[in-house]
């Protein structure tokens, strides 16, 4: 397995480096997409790689894109990514890169809360709501909401925090048509996807889907689909009501930064992050591998 901080591909123009994923244009129309093994904490990008988590989170999508298509198209043009680079650069893409189409972005992250959970909770204590969405009082953290709810965000300028917006929000940004499409595609996307995770033994709390149009108007599925880096993951088992159940993501990383103490100071949350241990990213590494087995098994 070759690991991946940042990839390194001469031979396409790179389009944007995100916080896992390096983008490189293949002629006009088509994207590599690079999922590296960086991992980001509280907006800060770690100096240390978590091996395998790109190889991951490329398969996890992947396997999404082929169970949700009938409810929306997605991104993937069927090309493989090992054809458009030099023979050098193969061993940076192999297992963990999409070559898709390029579209026009739609500036919104859908998300989808099936659960209280998160700053979601935060919000329904203070106002009985999530991003102006009412809820039934009485509800605790991590509550199974009565049906899912559509709670989008405005996509922030790269280093920036995404912003919560409320739906009627959406409809002035992109138009009511688009707006309702998006919700409606995201929350079926989210009930399919939960159903099937959760024969698995995954409950998926929440997540966040990206769409983009193509050159027809046709509304496409992009980026990634339901990762640890884009859910929020939970295996049955650890699941109860009134609690923060375990997650299948970076929350080791986060409780460790959370108690690290440098010069006797608190981490303030800005680069450079501190050095991580060995044992945090290997629990970190296992908790991905540990939801895709579940999964795939």
């Amino acid at each position: 397995m070759t690991t991946v901080h940042t990839s390194s591909i001469k031979s396409l123009p790179l389009l944007a480096r995100g916080k896992v994923r390096d983008n490189y244009a293949v002629g006009d129309d088509r994207i590599l997409m690079v999922a590296s093994d960086r991992l980001s904490a509280f907006d800060v990008i770690m100096g240390e790689p978590i091996p395998g988590k790109g190889e991951l989170l490329t398969q996890m999508a992947l396997f999404w894109f082929g169970k949700l298509g009938h409810v929306c198209p997605n991104h993937l043009t069927g090309d493989a990514p090992e054809s458009v680079v030099m023979p050098n650069e193969v061993s940076q893409v192999q297992g963990r890169s999409m070559l898709v189409k390029r579209l026009k972005p739609i500036m919104v992250e859908a998300v989808v809360r099936g659960y209280l959970a998160g700053s979601g909770w935060k919000e329904y204590q203070e106002f009985q709501a999530v991003c102006g969405v009412p809820l039934p009082p009485g509800l605790k953290n991590a509550s199974k909401l009565p049906e899912p709810i559509f709670t989008p965000a405005a996509k922030a300028a790269a280093g920036e925090h995404d912003e919560n917006i409320s739906y009627e929000r959406v409809v002035e940004l992109i138009g009511a048509d688009l707006a309702a499409r998006i919700r409606d595609i995201s929350i079926q996307l989210y009930k399919e996807a939960a159903k099937i995770a959760l024969a698995k033994g995954i409950i998926i709390a929440d997540t966040k889907f990206e769409f983009g149009l193509d050159g027809a108007g046709t509304l496409i599925l992009m980026d990634e689909v339901l990762t640890p880096d884009s859910s929020r993951f939970w295996p049955v088992e650890g699941y109860a009501e009134g609690i923060n159940p375990p997650s299948y993501d970076k929350q080791f990383v986060r409780d460790w930064l959370e108690a690290v103490r440098i010069n006797g100071k608190p981490w303030d949350k800005t680069p450079p992050a501190p050095r991580l241990p060995q044992d945090v990213i290997d629990r970190t590494a296992g908790k991905y591998r540990e939801a895709l087995d579940r999964l795939f098994a």
